[in-house]
């Protein structure tokens, strides 16, 4: 069976590296918060073009913390699509918001157009914060809804979870807003071989208070001047992300060659393929296709030894702990008519080229062009 993702391949493919860092830090003696954590952040920071990056314990923790910097607390209200992994939405509820939800556009990205009337339907009780989600490895319209938050004096923090290394007109996903929050979960495209996450960003004056909520509210050890949660990037996934983040651009080039030639095979086919948007640099995260007969479609390919996925099988709003219309201020047509479409393809850097061969071909196959 081919997979979907394949997150053991990634330790394969730099077994003897992560092997000597994992017993680097085992030798070291010291195992939360010390060299390792530091010196990720700093590399990461560096990657991504900005001057801070703060780890934590996953891409969910780095939400909610990034919230509390901006305020956001009991009564307050996140904008953000309902076309994501829910970790979105259970961050803002964690913090006491309301999630109130965005159209998004064919390229399942947030829809300015949607943004801007919500905002108009809302005033005046408008959203503090806009959380925008960088889905399936493709930055969205940055410009536009930047636009939107000035003109309304309301921050932005970037859900980059699937977007390490994709960019925007030369740009950084996270490098936009006030704060871009990752994840490190194994099968991302930057994965530790655990849970982890960080928040970027370029204000100086969010980065104490971020680390003091991620380490109950220190500010010196064993006082707490902040309600903090232990939300703490261990030395051991940190020392895995530094030997992988070597090999990010890498890996996301060869997504992106996988992604031109299902791209290539398939333009001819009934199947709807992902929209590439202008100036993007996108690091196909996942490679998600349309279909009206999608179980049909996933039922061929599995007997034929390709394995699939749904990103995601219910949006958001339609899921029972968040299915309450307070949620939903106008209709999202785009995000309900694409729920019951969208499969993810086989894509993971390590795939060879007779199984991309052979996941095209079963396609092929299965649709009955070949």
């Amino acid at each position: 069976m081919i997979p979907q993702c394949n997150p053991k391949a990634s330790y394969l493919a730099h077994r003897q590296e992560i092997d000597a860092a994992i017993t680097r830090v085992l030798e070291s003696g010291w195992y939360i918060l010390g060299k390792e954590v530091a010196a990720f952040e700093t590399e990461f920071a560096d990657y991504i073009g900005i001057p801070h990056a703060i780890g934590v314990a996953s891409g969910t923790d780095a939400i909610e913390l990034a919230l509390r910097v901006c305020g956001i607390g009991q009564g307050d209200v996140v904008a953000t699509v309902s076309h994501t992994a829910v970790a979105t939405v259970s961050a803002i509820c964690r913090t006491g918001a309301t999630p109130v939800f965005v159209d998004i556009g064919e390229d399942f990205l947030m829809l300015p157009s949607s943004l801007s009337e919500v905002m108009r339907m809302m005033h005046p009780q408008k959203p503090k914060v806009i959380i925008v989600v960088h889905l399936y490895g493709q930055v969205a319209d940055m410009s536009a809804i930047l636009d939107l938050a000035n003109e309304h004096g309301i921050k932005v923090i970037e859900d980059c979870a699937q977007a390490h290394g994709a960019s925007l007109q030369g740009r950084q996903a996270g490098s936009w807003g006030d704060m871009g929050c990752f994840s490190f979960y194994p099968t991302k495209n930057l994965g530790a071989f655990g849970d982890g996450g960080a928040v970027v960003t370029r204000k100086d004056e969010s980065v104490e208070k971020l680390r003091s909520l991620r380490q109950y509210g220190w500010r010196k050890r064993y006082i707490s001047d902040d309600n903090g949660v232990n939300s703490r990037l261990d030395e051991l996934q940190a020392a895995v992300l530094r030997v992988k983040l070597k090999y990010l651009d890498t890996d996301n080039q060869k997504r992106r060659e996988i992604a031109a030639f299902y791209r290539d095979r398939m333009k001819d086919s009934p199947l709807d393929l992902p929209v590439e948007n202008t100036d993007v640099e996108h690091v196909y995260h996942q490679f998600v296709i349309q279909t009206s007969d999608r179980g049909l479609l996933a039922d061929r390919l599995k007997a034929n030894g390709v394995a699939t996925s749904i990103h995601y099988p219910a949006a958001v709003h339609q899921q029972t702990a968040y299915s309450n219309k307070a949620y939903r201020p106008l209709a999202l047509p785009i995000t309900e008519k694409i729920i019951p479409k969208i499969l993810s393809l086989p894509i993971f850097p390590e795939m060879t080229t007779d199984c991309v061969i052979d996941v095209n071909n079963a396609i092929l196959s299965a649709i009955g062009r070949r």
